[in-house]
């Protein structure tokens, strides 16, 4: 292991840091007044789900993606106030990606290019010692999702999706646990649950961890832009996987547990493009958010063995829907899609307490093409009801990932870069 250096001295937090996002909310504003009468994108500018865009481009979806509030809570909410209030928790950060509550106050997070692992605590983001050079970063592969374990204030356990070198020089993505020293500076005794998630260049890399209600770790990864990897189910590309956090072992209800592939064995469902979100609903439904490829972003309710359609071979034809019926089999469609173009959602949660009035129960989507967060409601039978996008949540650029904390408000990442990046709490509307 590459020996571990001393943490560098806290990030800048001041707000100095956020002119730049601010005036990119500003050019998003101006974009979002005419793009419901604007002409569509044409394919060279749209086709990809805004990981390679370098400004963020402000998106009113249409269709099922418009914000709607028709019902009469809604209008008693609008007539109250605003949805929700969001204030800045730290800022200078560059393109983190993920972050989770370690307990006292403390938050855990990850930025994906710079590899490195930090703690927020009282406004202020300091560095952990972590192996950063053993992270293999290109494109949209780096350091990317994280994971608490239930037990951490006994185990001291957590867990990172992360690019990584084998041997002989290629790459793939990696599951991995580490333990987190007492003091909370450094991460320690690695541990490799899964590897061999494929990996190309960077693109479509994946990936996001969380873990279910009855202790599985569900793993979200992307394609690798390889045509064969979605339909191949002795890939790990293309899927949600589903294996035992303490061991690496794959869960054993998972649809093929006794098949001759060992990597089909860690198949909960397959036929996805670039899944950026993974959560589960107090119902015990599992759910996946995903990238469109130039539309149709998706929102997934998982099924056992449930195949999603994605199938861009041969090469990689882009044109094909994201959920293609023409496939032999049957093809699971999305409970939520974007439409053309797309938006980019990336980390999600459900919403819980009564507090949030109107929002309690919806899905909460951050967006990165579409500088925007997405509340989706569910009826009891998952079926999509209504979405929401608040203004407030419109005026900070790309959004790459929200969470719940224990205490009950949300907290999201941007991701716009060049140390612009932003933690923003976000608390129900006064």
């Amino acid at each position: 292991m590459t020996p571990l250096t001393p943490p560098p001295a806290p990030l800048d937090v001041s707000p100095s840091h956020r002119s730049r996002p601010r005036l990119r909310a500003l050019t998003a504003g101006l974009l979002a007044a005419a793009v419901l009468g604007a002409p569509a994108p044409t394919a060279a500018e749209s086709a990809e789900s805004s990981e390679s865009s370098e400004s963020p481009a402000s998106v009113e979806s249409s269709g099922s993606a418009e914000e709607t509030a028709t019902s009469a809570s809604s209008r008693q909410a609008s007539a109250r106030g605003r949805l929700v209030r969001v204030s800045v928790m730290a800022s200078g950060l560059d393109v983190p990606w993920d972050v989770r509550s370690i307990g006292g106050r403390t938050l855990l997070l990850t930025q994906r290019d710079t590899a490195t692992l930090h703690t927020w605590r009282r406004g202020v983001v300091r560095r952990v010692r972590f192996p950063s050079r053993q992270v293999w970063v290109s494109g949209e592969t780096g350091l990317m999702g994280l994971e608490v374990d239930p037990r951490f204030q006994r185990n001291r356990r957590f867990y990172t999706c992360q690019g990584a070198t084998r041997s002989g020089g290629a790459h793939d993505v990696r599951v991995i646990a580490w333990r987190l020293s007492k003091d909370a500076t450094r991460a320690g005794r690695p541990e490799v649950l899964l590897k061999g998630i494929p990996a190309t260049s960077g693109r479509h890399g994946g990936c996001r961890l969380t873990v279910t209600s009855n202790g599985a770790l569900l793993v979200g990864t992307g394609d690798a832009a390889t045509s064969s990897n979605p339909q191949d189910t002795t890939s790990l590309g293309g899927k949600t996987l589903r294996l035992n956090r303490a061991t690496g072992r794959p869960w054993p209800t998972n649809p093929w547990p006794d098949a001759r592939s060992k990597k089909r064995r860690y198949v909960l469902t397959y036929g996805h493009r670039n899944v950026q979100g993974v959560m589960q609903r107090r119902n015990g439904t599992l759910w996946s958010i995903e990238h469109g490829s130039y539309r149709d972003d998706e929102v997934n309710l998982l099924r056992k063995g449930g195949n999603y359609g994605w199938d861009p071979g041969p090469g990689y034809d882009e044109s094909v829907p994201m959920t293609d019926h023409s496939l032999p089999g049957r093809q699971r469609s999305a409970r939520w899609r974007s439409g053309e173009p797309t938006i980019a959602p990336s980390g999600g949660t459900f919403v819980d307490g009564r507090e949030w009035g109107p929002l309690r129960g919806t899905m909460a989507v951050a967006a990165l093409k579409g500088s925007q967060m997405l509340f989706l409601r569910f009826d009891s039978d998952n079926r999509l009801t209504r979405v929401r996008a608040p203004r407030a949540l419109k005026q900070h650029g790309r959004l790459r990932t929200v969470v719940q904390l224990p205490g009950g408000s949300l907290v999201a990442l941007t991701s716009n870069g060049d140390g612009d990046d932003e933690m923003l709490r976000i608390r129900p509307g006064a």
